[in-house]
């Protein structure tokens, strides 16, 4: 397996340079080559794939055992106090010391990335109103419901100021209404424009409606990069289409017309992307002279779930 194409930014956010992690014998993130400049950047892939590994990589807690990464032009091997100061982080895990009230957690929190007592104790204020906590910011963390304690490490991740917030699985085990407000927040964030998204989910469907770019990584591998937003800007037509009969000689001619034509991801379907003026009559035309019987036909959105799909059958 190779690494996918890697896109090169001009002012990139992170920059992975040949990075490679191995644990013992054990290899867990390989060559890793991309630059990524979005204001919102979606991490996929399976479990096992490396995605955890990556994020405490570029935080500084996993040493590389080859290459190197950036954040910010902040090397990870010289740079991690750095990094640490411009980055938030909201873990995956809960962390929390139970007896703490949310304000005094996150004011600690705040200290610790460097803010005076004062000030973080002024932002720890801000940003739990913010979140939505302010009017239960004194009780205890471990009162709280699941959802107030995501609401609570997303307030501790951005008491500081960060420039880039790294969201590990930011929507985990919320009901519709707590997602919804998360993806709000997440949404307001990145519209702000004062900081930059790393969101790492299971959910595709999180990643879709927040993200700019999508990185995916298979077994400690690049396996695919999306520009969402470009893709999106394109307004590229799909068509997808179910035949009876032998496509090869159908496909080939679709093919020399401009179409680009792939196996879909799933059911044996054909997807093809239109060009520019291509009339869908071409398509029953074609199908005619080479006796093929078209079954069924329908525009179709290239959806993340498809481009992810794809990318793990590769």
């Amino acid at each position: 397996m190779t690494n996918a194409p890697t896109p090169v930014s001009n002012n990139p956010v992170i920059q992975l340079s040949g990075l490679g992690v191995r644990f013992g014998q054990r290899q867990i993130l390989d060559d890793l080559r991309v630059s990524l400049g979005g204001e919102t950047i979606g991490l996929l892939g399976p479990n096992g794939a490396g995605k955890s590994t990556l994020i405490q990589t570029l935080l500084g807690f996993c040493p590389p055992s080859s290459g190197t990464a950036s954040v910010f032009h902040f090397d990870i091997r010289r740079n991690v106090r750095e990094i640490r100061s411009v980055v938030g982080y909201m873990p995956e895990n809960d962390s929390f010391i139970a007896d703490m009230s949310a304000v005094s957690f996150v004011r600690m929190m705040g200290e610790l990335s460097g803010l005076p007592s004062d000030a973080a104790l002024e932002r720890a204020h801000e940003v739990l109103f913010y979140v939505g906590l302010g009017e239960a910011r004194y009780r205890p963390l471990g009162t709280y419901s699941l959802g107030m304690k995501q609401l609570a490490k997303l307030a501790q991740a951005i008491v500081h100021g960060p420039k880039l917030l790294i969201l590990d699985e930011p929507t985990n085990g919320l009901d519709p209404p707590a997602r919804q407000r998360m993806i709000r927040l997440i949404r307001e964030m990145r519209e702000s424009g004062e900081m930059h998204l790393l969101i790492c989910s299971h959910l595709l469907r999180d990643i879709e409606e927040t993200c700019q770019e999508v990185l995916i990584l298979k077994q400690g591998r690049i396996v695919h990069y999306s520009n969402l937003e470009q893709e999106r800007s394109e307004n590229r037509r799909f068509v997808e289409l179910e035949a009876w009969g032998e496509p090869k000689g159908f496909v080939e001619a679709l093919n020399a017309l401009g179409c680009e034509t792939t196996p879909a991801a799933y059911g044996g379907k054909l997807r093809m992307v239109l060009p520019p003026g291509f009339e869908l009559r071409e398509i029953y035309r074609l199908a005619a002279e080479r006796d093929l019987q078209l079954r069924r036909l329908n525009y179709r959105l290239d959806t993340l779930e498809e481009i992810f799909l794809r990318a793990m059958e590769n």
